[in-house]
């Protein structure tokens, strides 16, 4: 469920850094073709998408990451486009530009670091989605195959024996419970130590 929870989290940060600087950098029609994919994604709930493309591709890990990525990037998309449209008209861009810096050195050493603190945080807060929307599908037999040690597997297994070992279920609910808080104690702690907004 960790492994899991982690790939999603940097294939979906990855892409959705990738194209939300692309749309928000130069706008036009890269930020118009993004702005309308992202509304088609978020038409859908998460979950219910995650679930349709999981059922059709079959139970496996790489399946399992594939899905949770394909709903998952918009949201980093649209956030680094967000933080990229209030970035690039500072001066320290504009100078950037004007002395011929390349695209992708801006990208690398003036845009990216900048946005780097509010992504982080997103992120933490991501892996506790993921891990949990894991737990989800492979709870219902369509995430990890059977056989594989995750804690949706377990669950599911353990309510056929809830009666007579109610363990079985009771410690992967647990080590849920615990992984998915930690992840949001912790990025509420990033939160508030990298937004100065949210330390006054």
């Amino acid at each position: 469920s960790l492994e899991v929870g982690v790939s999603v989290t940097l294939v979906s940060v990855f892409v959705g850094l990738l194209l939300g600087s692309i749309a928000g950098y130069f706008g036009g029609w890269r930020d118009t073709l993004l702005m309308r994919i992202l509304d088609i994604i978020f038409a859908f709930p998460g979950i219910i998408l995650a679930i349709a493309l999981a059922s059709m591709l079959g139970p496996s890990k790489g399946n399992l990451i594939l899905c949770l990525a394909l709903t998952s990037w918009a949201g980093y998309a649209r956030l680094v486009r967000a933080e990229v449209l209030a970035i690039r008209s500072l001066e320290y861009m504009e100078a950037a530009r004007a002395l011929g810096v390349s695209t992708p050195r801006i990208f690398f050493r003036h845009l990216w670091p900048n946005i780097l603190s509010p992504l982080l945080v997103s992120a933490t807060f991501g892996i506790a989605g993921t891990v949990l929307a894991e737990a989800s599908l492979s709870f219902l037999g369509i995430g990890m195959p059977p056989g594989t040690p995750s804690w949706g597997s377990l669950l599911s297994f353990g309510r056929d024996v809830l009666i007579e070992a109610p363990h079985v279920a009771a410690f992967p609910g647990i080590a849920i419970v615990i992984t998915v808080l930690g992840f949001h104690l912790l990025g509420e702690g990033l939160r508030r130590k990298l937004d100065p907004k949210a330390s006054r």
